[in-house]
């Protein structure tokens, strides 16, 4: 009886992560002829995926969905950035290769997630040193100094930033919460006293935005911190000062930074100079245009002629083969994970747990606005990949991370078998 019972946890255990891998099959199924590696290669990654879900506690039972979503994602991501560069897709199969096993190597580790919030100045700490690191050594493409190369390497250290800051935050939240709460807006000393730790994080945005030149990865940090500081605290005073410095920074790096400031006016009206800095957005409005409620078809759109589509602008090379169909499917499966992270944290029992959840699904969640936004024209287009789908091993590790960490949240005790 234990042996069967044994063998149903497993295959229930399994189901989602089958259902997601037949997902992302069926899409890499339409990849171009010779764009993805050998047969064996993904039947390594579909063999990690699974022993992804397979090795967890016994005792517990998780929400499974959370990495299926992931995987299926991941492989529809690959099989678009195959069809958009063969020799992209090449390196964001190692990259995949590189998050499953690192989500397999950190799973005890993030089991105890617990124990993150006893070194929260480590990860402030960390975060500096990544930053300097940065400053330093980074590679500045495109006007943003973001990336560091070892060798053949090329790493985002930001993506990591992201995640660290968030650990800090709801870890010192769920200790200063009442005492913000309860400070009064004009008690100068009492908001001084506690809220100075907390401006880490929007000291971050403002370094990230006047060093790097990032608008997108500052906004994502700021709009993380504002939510965090909110839900644990409701201080809606201190929110809407911290957006409205930030609000002057943007306008101060307009006027001095002519990375951004070409970004913005590119924003303003993209066909004021078509074959000059308003060719790459304006060829992905016609992309969006031509895509229409459902597409051209997988591979029978135009988006080579948009510059670096399978990074910035693989949202509107999906749309225009997808259409606005295929468009709104792919951002309601985001939503479901972005819902099942939320729901997830509103089942923890303790104020940490709850605020690490609700910090890392605003950080998806946001990331996915910024980029989605940026490619439609609601606002400036800024470097921030689309989670899984855009070619950058930096996000896809990062995201895995994350997802790996909120499903190791989710776990719960595993009702006992009756005896019949």
């Amino acid at each position: 009886m234990d042996v069967l019972s044994s063998f149903a946890l497993l295959a229930r255990r399994m189901v989602p992560m089958l259902g997601g891998l037949a997902a992302a099959a069926f899409c890499l199924s339409f990849a171009p002829r010779g764009s993805l590696g050998p047969p064996w290669m993904l039947a390594l990654l579909a063999a990690l995926a699974l022993t992804w879900v397979v090795l967890q506690p016994a005792a517990t039972v998780r929400d499974d969905v959370l990495p299926a979503l992931a995987v299926a994602l991941s492989g529809l991501g690959l099989a678009v950035v195959a069809r958009l560069s063969p020799s992209l897709a090449a390196k964001q199969q190692d990259w995949l290769l590189a998050s499953l096993l690192l989500v397999l190597l950190a799973g005890p580790l993030l089991t105890g997630f617990r124990r993150f919030a006893s070194i929260k100045y480590l990860w402030v700490i960390a975060s500096l040193l990544l930053f300097v690191a940065v400053v330093l050594f980074g590679k500045e493409i495109n006007g943003a100094r973001l990336w560091i190369e070892i060798g053949p390497i090329r790493y985002e250290p930001i993506e990591l930033i992201k995640l660290f800051i968030v650990f800090f935050l709801a870890a010192y939240l769920a200790e200063t919460a009442d005492v913000i709460a309860d400070a009064r807006p004009w008690s100068l000393r009492a908001n001084l006293k506690y809220l100075g730790p907390l401006f880490i994080g929007w000291g971050a945005s403002m370094a990230i935005l006047v060093v790097q030149h990032d608008i997108g990865m500052a906004t994502l940090l700021l709009a993380t911190f504002a939510t965090l500081l909110y839900v644990a605290t409701r201080r809606l005073d201190i929110v809407l000062l911290g957006g409205a410095i930030f609000a002057l920074a943007v306008l101060w790096a307009i006027h001095h930074f002519p990375y951004v400031h070409t970004r913005i006016a590119v924003w303003r009206d993209p066909f004021a100079h078509p074959l000059g800095a308003g060719y790459q957005a304006s060829q992905a409005y016609y992309a969006l245009a031509a895509g229409g409620p459902f597409g051209t078809g997988f591979r029978l759109g135009h988006p080579g002629f948009i510059p670096d589509v399978a990074t910035d602008y693989v949202y509107a090379a999906f749309s225009e083969e997808f259409g606005l169909v295929g468009a709104i499917a792919i951002l309601a499966i985001f939503l479901a994970l972005v819902r099942r992270i939320f729901a997830v944290g509103l089942e923890q029992p303790d104020l940490y747990a709850k605020l690490l959840a609700a910090g890392l699904g605003a950080t998806l969640g946001y990331q996915i606005f910024i980029i989605v936004g940026g490619v439609i024209g609601v606002f400036p287009l800024t470097g921030i990949t689309l989670p899984f789908i855009s070619y950058g091993g930096s996000s896809l590790v990062a995201n895995f991370l994350l997802v790996g960490l909120v499903w190791a949240m989710s776990a719960r005790p595993r009702a006992p078998v009756r005896a019949p």
